[in-house]
């Protein structure tokens, strides 16, 4: 059997709720999964009480965006079992989600200057959590700008997009002290949206383990192999956990299944036993 450790829901910009991720896992086959949404934690304790229903082990999680290096991509960390009182992380969220409306009305005003016909409202309407740029594809969609969710990113909101507005993000050194804190445990989420030459890679990944950083992403939707054996190998190197998720969002990644991503994951337990047994170590619940 197997498992999936980075997974969305609508409490953050997936499309299915907490208990129908869950729901799905149990058809799915998946004997875990891990609830990561952006910023949130909020969708975790409908998820395991499905999960508690159905047989099938819930790890409560989140994943941060943090501030990146010059030159590099996406820092993202996914936070794996988040107690069900996390206050100090609750704030930090709070921050960025402050940021985050913040930007979701520059977005909109942005659009608007370029000629688009779209409103805070309706884009609001489309989110069952935190609004995000999935909300705006689906309204650029619905509008008739753009044909699929790939080109709204492309041509209008993703990171090179006409109406792009930065996010606001923790820095590392914010985040890891208080993931560490709080008990959980920290995973460097699709190193290779890092962006960088593996050797490159790896001194971003030894200076955010120098902050507490446990583990990496190896098994991942968008890794290509030469990709999975590189970060196999840098995390072995390094004394890392390894993990694995599909970074399944529902109809808004459609190509990107549950437990499988593009069709070619499969994460083994024994993944997970290895966190368990870590988390054991170090006197931590599992």
């Amino acid at each position: 059997m197997s498992i999936d450790l980075h997974t969305h829901t609508t409490a953050s910009d997936g499309t299915l709720s907490p208990t129908e991720l869950v729901e799905l896992a149990g058809e799915t086959g998946l004997d875990a999964i891990a609830v990561t949404d952006h910023d949130t934690f909020q969708g975790v304790a409908e998820a395991v009480e499905a999960g508690k229903r159905l047989g099938v082990e819930v790890i409560p999680g989140a994943e941060l965006s943090l501030e990146s290096p010059e030159g590099a991509g996406w820092i993202h960390v996914v936070a794996l079992w988040v107690p069900e009182r996390a206050d100090a992380l609750q704030k930090a969220f709070d921050w960025v989600i402050e940021g985050r409306a913040n930007r979701n009305h520059e977005i909109v005003a942005k659009l608007r200057s370029l000629g688009v016909n779209i409103t805070y409202e309706a884009v609001a309407a489309r989110a069952k959590g935190t609004i995000g740029r999935p909300h705006f594809a689906q309204e650029l969609m619905a509008l008739g700008v753009v044909s699929s969710m790939d080109e709204a990113f492309k041509v209008w909101v993703g990171d090179h997009g006409r109406a792009y507005v930065p996010k606001r993000k923790l820095t590392p050194e914010q985040a890891f002290p208080i993931l560490k804190d709080i008990g959980a445990t920290s995973i460097l989420a699709h190193p290779f949206a890092l962006k960088l030459s593996y050797p490159e890679t790896e001194k971003v990944v030894r200076r955010l383990m120098d902050l507490g950083l446990d583990g990496m992403e190896v098994l991942y939707s968008e890794h290509s192999p030469a990709d999975t054996k590189a970060f196999g190998e840098m995390a072995d190197r390094l004394g890392l956990l390894k993990s694995g998720g599909s970074d399944f969002h529902g109809t808004n990644k459609p190509e990107i299944r549950l437990g499988v991503g593009r069709g070619n994951l499969n994460i083994p337990n024994e993944l997970l036993d290895k966190m368990k047994a870590a988390r054991r170590a170090k006197g931590l619940p599992v």
